[in-house]
């Protein structure tokens, strides 16, 4: 009995695996979209939500399976737990991709002449922490997971100075304002990628400690 409950473990843990490589490969492809504006990137980010939200469904399931089959206890228990919450931050962090994707067509053909400096700052941070916290998960790292949920004050940061740029992007070109409204929502979604990276590795150290504290 418990050589199969200790197969479906692994299992699990190769699905989270998956599943963060596939929301790190939606990040990925979202910048690039950004960067190059580049219309079928962007378009390949919005359908690729779907399968990210069919990796979803496999892992619940399998957790739930784990659950009520299996009635873990302790250690194991928190592991399953942690997971059922973490892929629902997962899961986010891909909405959050196709929807910068989504904001991209908006800017396909727009001629802003700000660049996106901080911007493109927070995609490569976000992008780090997102890796960072699956990596803590796989590597049972709580030290991982705790420099994960620091690095979101840098995010902030960044989102304060991307924000600034806006606001002197509109007043200097108020003819770009509805341009300028895309660039802040694009950043707005990466300061969310963070927290939920941040949600992520604060799962991470309740599976290993039991204890959670919300940053």
């Amino acid at each position: 009995m418990r050589n199969r409950f200790d197969r479906q473990l692994t299992e699990l843990n190769q699905d989270m695996i998956q599943m963060g490589h596939m929301i790190g490969q939606a990040i990925g492809m979202a910048i690039s979209a950004l960067n190059n504006r580049d219309k079928e990137q962007a378009e390949k980010v919005i359908d690729y939500d779907d399968e990210i939200n069919e990796e979803e469904r496999i892992i619940e399931n399998l957790c739930l399976k784990l659950l009520l089959q299996q009635q873990p206890v302790a250690r194991d228990l928190r592991v399953i737990s942690s997971a059922l919450k973490m892929i629902t931050d997962m899961e986010r962090i891909g909405d959050q991709a196709a929807d910068i994707s989504e904001v991209t067509l908006h800017l396909i053909d727009a001629k802003y002449k700000r660049d996106m400096e901080h911007i493109r700052k927070m995609a490569a941070e976000t992008t780090y922490m997102v890796v960072q916290s699956v990596e803590a998960y796989v590597e049972k790292d709580e030290e991982k997971a705790k420099e994960v949920i620091a690095h979101d004050d840098i995010i902030d940061d960044l989102f304060i100075k991307s924000r600034e740029d806006v606001i002197s992007l509109i007043r200097s070109n108020p003819e770009e304002g509805a341009c300028a409204t895309d660039l802040l929502m694009i950043a707005k979604y990466f300061e969310r990628i963070g927290d939920h990276a941040c949600n992520i590795a604060e799962w991470v150290i309740f599976s290993i400690t039991g204890e959670h504290k919300k940053k």
